[in-house]
């Protein structure tokens, strides 16, 4: 069955080029030029991932991420010209689970798309013999169902998001090393360059009342990787 994937870039050109790709690798592709009438094309489609320029007609590609993750946790993959660390480090707080700068390989935009569902179905694996569900004083997380909750509220994450959660979790107490979550969460190798784990650990701690300047629920081992505290969920 053919994976659905939604597709806002305003180059037609272009647009049509990656479509064809894309659909010659099995997906079903739907393009989009800009953000009218997003909304109903989301419920109508329903498309397993997103593929999300950033230099749009009106809305632009942070505004448009922004307005989607308020209900769609799928994977959004951004492309944009734009390649300067702020920019990339923007795309990424507010909700993007990955991006590639363009001009672009097709082979490796399919390879970024093609890492993210990997990882999905990883997820989505039955993990026999394994917990499914963790509690760490007020903080509850459910693997099953994928929810987060934090003093009796529900900790909306994307889905990058609770899979970086899940992995510091379930090793409590221990370093998790930045090169482990490049693999196997990102679905690259660290390049000693790249900012996104630390990016997302970053929107880890806001919602999840971590102290940024002072982080003591996920902490830093500089220059290694991250640490997940047991006991600062009380």
């Amino acid at each position: 069955m053919s994976k659905r994937l939604l597709l806002i870039e305003d180059d037609k050109r272009l647009s049509q080029l990656m479509a064809e790709f894309l659909r010659l690798n099995g997906f079903e592709v739907n393009c989009r030029f800009d953000s009218i009438g997003l909304g109903a094309v989301m419920k109508q489609f329903n498309p397993d991932i997103v593929v999300l320029d950033i230099m749009l007609p009106g809305e632009d590609g942070f505004e448009i991420c922004k307005s989607l993750r308020k209900y769609y946790s799928g994977p959004l993959l951004f492309v944009t010209a734009k390649s300067s660390d702020f920019d990339q480090v923007l795309g990424l707080e507010i909700g993007a689970d990955d991006y590639v700068i363009k001009p672009v390989e097709p082979r490796v935009l399919l390879a970024r798309i093609n890492a993210l569902f990997r990882r999905m179905e990883n997820n989505k694996a039955d993990d026999n013999g394994q917990v499914n569900q963790l509690h760490y004083g007020t903080l509850r997380i459910d693997k099953n169902c994928r929810e987060v909750v934090l003093e009796n509220k529900q900790v909306s994450l994307t889905s990058h998001e609770f899979d970086m959660l899940w992995k510091l979790a379930t090793n409590p107490s221990m370093l998790v090393e930045r090169e482990t979550l490049y693999t196997e969460l990102i679905g690259r190798e660290y390049d000693g360059l790249d900012r996104s784990a630390d990016v997302r650990i970053s929107r880890l701690r806001k919602k999840l009342h971590d102290n940024p300047q002072n982080p003591f629920r996920i902490k830093t081992i500089w220059g290694k990787g991250f640490f997940f505290v047991p006991d600062a969920w009380d």
